[in-house]
C-alpha cells in the first residue's frame, strides 16, 4: 500500500485532462444534451450583456470629464475586470461540456486561470477602492488628492497581483504531483490551494466590509456633529450617496462569490465527502450574473452616470443619421448636430 501510495505522489505529466477527472470522479459528458445547450446559449447571452454593458460603463468615464477623478478611475478599472470576466466565461462556455475532453492541460489550465484573474482582479479593485474612500473620508472630501500617477500603479498593481494569482495553480500549486490532494471542482488543481484561496479571498471580504462599515459610522458622525454649512453638508451627503453605491457594489459581489468560495473551501477541506459539484454550475451562475450588476447600480444610483449611458446610446442610435454628438462643458448632453451634406 505505501509503495502505491508512492507511486501515485510521484509526478507524472503525461496524463490528460480526462485521468483527472476519471481520477476524482467527476464526470465528462461524451454527448450534446439539451441542458447543455440551453446552458451554453443562455451564458454565452449574459456575457454578450456583460462585456457590453462593462464596455459602456469604461466609454462612459473616458468621455465625461465628471468622471476624471481617481474614484471613477478605479470603478473604471472594475469595469475592466467585469468585462475581463465576461471574456472569461465566453471562454468557458466553449470549452464546457463534452468539449472539455479535448482540452489539453494547457488549455483547462488557461481556462481555469481567467477565472481566477477575473476573481482576483475584482476582489483587488475593490481593496483599492476601499483605499481611496479611507483617505478621502477622512476630511468629508468628495474627490481625493490622490495623483493619476498612483491610481495608474494601483491599477497596475491589481492586475499584476491578479495575473500572478491566476498563474500560480498552473506553475507551482496542482495536484500532478499528489493525485490525492486533487480537487473534485477543478481536477487539476490542489485541495489545499483551494482552501488558501477561499480563506484568503473571504477574509478579505470581511476586512472590505469592517472597512466600509468604520467609513460609514464616520460619515454619519460628521454629518451629525459638524459644521452645518449649507455647501458642506451637500457635499457630505454626495459623499454618502456615492458610499451607499460603492457599497451596493461590493454587497452584490459578496453575495455573489461567498458561495461559490465556500463550496470552494468545503471542496478543499472535505473533497468528495462535499458533493461540491452537485451546486458547482449554480454557484457559476451566481458569480457570472455578477458582472452585469455593476452597470445596473450605476445607472439607478448615478444620475450623471445615466445621463451619460442615454448620450453614448444616443451617439451610436444616430450614427446612421451622419451627425456628430457634442459634449457640452464639463458633462456630456444628448445634443446632436446634423452635418450638412456635400
Amino acid at each position: 500500500k505505501d509503495g502505491q501510495s508512492s507511486a501515485w505522489n510521484t509526478c507524472d505529466y503525461s496524463h490528460n485532462v480526462t485521468f483527472y477527472y476519471n481520477w476524482v470522479g467527476k464526470t465528462i459528458s461524451v454527448v450534446w444534451t439539451t441542458r447543455d445547450f440551453v446552458v451554453i446559449g443562455l451564458g454565452l447571452m449574459v456575457c454578450l450583456i456583460v462585456i457590453l454593458a462593462n464596455l459602456l460603463v469604461m466609454v462612459a468615464i473616458f468621455m465625461n470629464q465628471r468622471f476624471h477623478f481617481p474614484i471613477y478611475y478605479l470603478l473604471g478599472n472594475m469595469a475592466a475586470a467585469d468585462l475581463f470576466a465576461g471574456l472569461a466565461y465566453v471562454n468557458l462556455m466553449l470549452n464546457t461540456g463534452p468539449w472539455t475532453s479535448m482540452l489539453t492541460k494547457k488549455q483547462w489550465y488557461i481556462r481555469g486561470a481567467l477565472i481566477d484573474i477575473s476573481l482576483t482582479a475584482s476582489v483587488a479593485n475593490l481593496l483599492a477602492v476601499a483605499v481611496e474612500r479611507h483617505q478621502t473620508i477622512i476630511t468629508i472630501q468628495l474627490h481625493s488628492t490622490m495623483t493619476k500617477r498612483r491610481v495608474m500603479l494601483l491599477i497596475v498593481g491589481t492586475w499584476a497581483v491578479s495575473i500572478i494569482m491566476g498563474l500560480v495553480p498552473s506553475t507551482i500549486w496542482n495536484c500532478e504531483c499528489d493525485l490525492d490532494d486533487c480537487s473534485t471542482v477543478a481536477p487539476l488543481y490542489s485541495r489545499r490551494f483551494l482552501i488558501f484561496w477561499a480563506v484568503l479571498n473571504l477574509l478579505t471580504f470581511c476586512i472590505m466590509v469592517a472597512v466600509y462599515t468604520r467609513i460609514f459610522i464616520y460619515v454619519r458622525y460628521q454629518i451629525r456633529y459638524t459644521s452645518r454649512h449649507t455647501s458642506e453638508m451637500r457635499n457630505s451627503q454626495t459623499v454618502v450617496k456615492l458610499m451607499k453605491t460603492i457599497s451596493m457594489v461590493l454587497g452584490a459581489f459578496v453575495i455573489c462569490w461567498t458561495p461559490g468560495l465556500v463550496i470552494l473551501l468545503l471542496d478543499g477541506l472535505l473533497g468528495k465527502a462535499s458533493h461540491a459539484n452537485t451546486y458547482e454550475k449554480f454557484c457559476l451562475v451566481i458569480a457570472e450574473c455578477n458582472s452585469m450588476i455593476n452597470p445596473i447600480i450605476y445607472t439607478l444610483r448615478d444620475d450623471e452616470m445615466r445621463r451619460t449611458f442615454k448620450w453614448i446610446l444616443c451617439c451610436l442610435c444616430r450614427r446612421s443619421s451622419h451627425g456628430v454628438c457634442v459634449v457640452e462643458g464639463r458633462g456630456v448632453a444628448c445634443t446632436f448636430v446634423q452635418l450638412s451634406k456635400l
